[in-house]
């Protein structure tokens, strides 16, 4: 089954605003099996709305049209529908009650433009937003399902989530279950990534194999059909391993999980607790970190110690090793991590020294960086070199600093 997606809003043509709910439904609809071949763009036009609409029924199973519910006048997309179906606008009396009592609520009369929020083309299936005005509704003609939703993320998500998936599923067909898996894998390219697996990617029928190159790291996403949920898990496991046997030592994590998320989890589980130093990174490592639920259980604090003085005034490296090996050297991110742990008395202090650009430092190109990892009986420091503009190199740096303590022995023990 195939779907396209429309997006409604000359905010979006404008550039004043991302089309964040596109990517938000085709990383779901890829989830439960559906193939998107089409995002399209459409202004508050309903003219250009109608011929998308129509263009769409040619090509796609589903259509989903988001935005364009609300109360102006230049929202036209249930309107746009109603013509195009032929069918008559209806008020939905429960979203109409809500509306009401929305502003009853607050002490305030409602606009009459409002009720147009709780409109729906006869004969639709309708999804009540919860969380927002506008119902949501779905309707069949010519062959093709059309699903309309809200324009604002927080509120299309929430009806996708308790509503609209659900609905879809259940047009699915029932013997043909649909399981998808997301590997994660970090420290290897794209290429390199699908280099290794391209035999089973030729030969992919059931499941299906989709590599993602994002972030500075690569997705795999597997999606296999089957009777049921066993059989479907049956053929993910089988194909996960085969992967694994050529890939594994770049894995960390499936589905939603992160490079920080994973480094607190196996602090957690080892029990052990972390400390940090930062210079290029200027906290970012430490934002990474305290961003995830549990990290108090594991994360003691940080400093960044940007300046050559702060590093030997504040956080104790020694000066003669700077003057001699630079700041940015394997020596001075050994010592701040060393130092970073003694100061806050954990089992493992991590550190971040180097260049992130767009000028070289100490005669060392941009994108030069050590990351050192200190233990109660050893140090290591780990030579990276990244490409790419100033953000791009801390944000790599900050992945790989994860990465590291992911992969170290001295914290797996």
């Amino acid at each position: 089954m195939n779907a396209e997606i429309i997006a409604v809003g000359s905010e979006l043509l404008l550039g004043q605003i991302a089309n964040t709910n596109g990517q938000y439904l085709s990383t779901e609809l890829a989830g439960i099996g559906i193939n998107i071949y089409r995002h399209t763009v459409v202004g508050d036009n309903e003219k250009r709305l109608l011929a998308s609409l129509d263009e769409a029924s040619e090509r796609a199973d589903i259509v989903i049209i988001t935005g364009g519910l609300g109360p102006t006048q230049d929202d036209l997309t249930k309107e746009a529908v109603s013509h195009y179906t032929g069918k008559p606008l209806v008020y939905h009396q429960q979203t109409l009650e809500n509306i009401e009592g929305f502003f009853n609520n607050r002490q305030k009369e409602m606009p009459v433009s409002n009720k147009k929020q709780a409109y729906y083309t006869e004969g639709a299936d309708v999804f009540y937003n919860r969380v927002g005005l506008a119902c949501g509704m779905a309707i069949e003609y010519k062959d093709t399902l059309f699903i309309l939703l809200p324009g604002p993320p927080r509120e299309l998500k929430h009806m996708y989530e308790h509503d609209v998936k659900t609905y879809i599923l259940n047009r699915l067909e029932e013997d043909s279950l649909v399981l998808s898996r997301v590997l994660r894998f970090f420290g290897i390219g794209e290429s390199r990534l699908e280099e290794q697996l391209l035999d089973l990617i030729q030969a992919q029928t059931n499941p299906t194999i989709a590599p993602l190159a994002m972030d500075g790291e690569v997705t795999v996403r597997m999606t296999a059909k089957a009777v049921d949920y066993k059989n479907a898990e049956s053929l993910l496991d089988t194909l996960e391993n085969h992967i694994q046997e050529r890939v594994g030592s770049y894995f960390y994590g499936k589905e939603t999980d992160s490079l920080p998320v994973q480094t607190v989890r196996l602090f957690r589980k080892t029990g052990k607790t972390l400390s940090v130093a930062e210079s290029l990174t200027g906290g970012w490592f430490s934002k990474s970190l305290v961003d995830v639920s549990g990290a108090s259980n594991i994360f003691e604090g940080s400093l960044t110690v940007y300046s050559e003085q702060a590093k030997s005034n504040v956080l104790g490296v020694e000066k003669n090793v700077i003057e001699k090996y630079g700041a940015v050297s394997k020596e001075c991110a050994e010592q701040m991590a060393e130092r970073v742990r003694l100061l806050y008395g954990t089992d493992i202090g991590i550190s971040f020294t180097g260049v992130a650009g767009p000028d070289a430092l100490e005669g060392k190109e941009p994108g030069t960086v050590w990351v050192g990892i200190a233990g109660p009986e050893s140090v290591t420091a780990h030579l990276l070199n990244l490409t790419g503009n100033r953000e791009h190199v801390r944000q790599l740096a900050v992945y790989y600093g994860c990465w590291f303590l992911l992969k170290e022995k001295v914290v797996n023990e």
